[in-house]
């Protein structure tokens, strides 16, 4: 993505829309103006996002029906919604409303705010133009009739009592608890990010699944830069494997322009660094544990976005250790190990691992900044950012490129 003078207008967040299945199936991305008087054209801003989510080839759809399987009180139900706008402030969220109607974003619309005549009417000109809107909270007062049917979702934080008509969604969640919690209310989606405390120091080394102890092992012997025979030869105990790593080089993220047909090809084409990092991004994504499918995606966004965040410096090293510093940041959870275990068997180079372990290093911040993103709070974004003089529109490139990197390796 190139940069777009609205990125230093708004500072953006996101987290995960996440369905019964634990699957990740939406974005929900949090959208505030950069200064307080900075006016936002909500037109260009749709525009923009268009480009990370369009119309055909969105790789994430939020299909959602209550859990009687009747439709929504719109009588649509919800089909086709890859991202929810919520925004932070009545003149962004009026920008919003007011721009061309494009029903694949779902805009979040606080109840509250519905008692102000002009924001009841923008909502209304959005809902009769096709528009899609999620009804934040619950109004304090019945809706005017224009609005009666306008939604097709309510969005609820965890202290809401459960409320008739629309399908709910459940927003803040942090642990797989609280999802659970969620969904068992009737709740028919959650947005957040479930990814639970990191294990504590002493906790033991909890046994690696087989099929990622290969991939550890890959990872050491790349590491090494053994023959090419010795890594075939690990691969052949696990051939779906192989398929799979040969599956992710060659999907549209990759940018290759040539197809690669074996393991033997890929170190050609690749070499040895590049190579590691497909193998990082593989053992981020490989847990079976259905709880784990928010945590690898988030994996997957970390390194895409840290790396994006320097793209311009023309340091290849430090671009791949970026990455990797990201896609390995949570794999503590996802190997049940806290990192002073787990870095005895994964081998990273010496930034890396400060970042892993909270020391302080030249990694670390970013990190910290993503966590920041992740956490959607605007105030932090801008606070991290300065401290890695980083300006609004660089991070905000940084998220939206990762973001549409990522969606081509789905």
């Amino acid at each position: 993505m190139q940069d777009h003078p609205l990125l230093a207008r708004l500072v953006l967040g996101y987290s995960a829309v996440i369905d019964r299945q634990r699957s990740v199936v939406a974005t929900r991305l949090t959208l505030a103006a950069g200064q307080p008087e900075a006016a936002v054209d909500g037109t260009e801003l749709m525009q923009l996002l268009s480009e990370v989510w369009p119309e055909s080839g969105a790789a994430l759809s939020l299909r959602m029906r209550p859990m009687d399987g009747s439709a929504s009180a719109n009588g649509a139900g919800i089909g086709g919604i890859p991202l929810l706008l919520n925004a932070a402030g009545d003149s962004m969220l009026l920008a919003l409303l007011n721009a061309p109607a494009l029903p694949r974003f779902m805009i979040e619309v606080p109840a509250f705010t519905l008692a102000d005549p002009l924001m009841a009417v923008s909502a209304q000109a959005l809902a009769e133009a096709g528009g899609s809107m999620a009804l934040k909270g619950r109004p304090r007062e019945p809706l005017p009739p224009a609005l009666e049917g306008a939604f097709a979702l309510q969005v609820e934080d965890a202290g809401a009592a459960a409320s008739p008509g629309l399908p709910r969604l459940r927003e803040g969640v942090r642990s797989s608890g609280e999802v659970d919690a969620a969904f068992k209310s009737g709740c028919v989606a959650v947005a957040g990010w479930p990814l639970g405390a990191p294990p504590p120091p002493g906790s033991g080394k909890k046994a690696v699944a087989p099929e990622l102890q290969v991939i550890l092992e890959l990872i050491n012997r790349v590491d090494r830069e053994e023959p090419v025979e010795r890594l075939e030869a690990v691969l052949k105990n696990d051939p779906t494997l192989a398929f799979r790593l040969i599956r992710y080089i060659n999907s549209p993220g990759f940018g290759l322009s040539v197809e690669i047909g074996s393991f033997r090809h890929a170190l050609m084409i690749l070499g040895y660094q590049k190579l590691k990092r497909w193998l990082a991004l593989l053992l981020a994504s490989a847990s079976k544990d259905v709880n784990m499918k928010p945590v690898m995606f988030a994996a997957v966004r970390r390194g895409l976005i840290m790396e994006e965040l320097v793209k311009g410096s023309g340091d290849a090293e430090l671009r791949g250790e970026l990455f990797i510093c990201g896609v390995f940041s949570l794999l503590d959870r996802l190997l049940g190990q806290p990192f002073a275990e787990l870095l005895r068997q994964v081998p990273v180079a010496e930034r890396v691992r400060q970042a892993l372990l909270g020391e302080d290093g030249p990694f670390l911040p970013y990190l910290e900044l993503v966590q920041a993103i992740e956490q959607e709070s605007l105030i932090d974004i801008r606070e991290h950012a300065d401290r890695l003089l980083l300006g609004v529109s660089e991070v905000n490139r940084a998220l939206l490129s990762a973001l549409a990197s990522a969606a081509q390796l789905e």
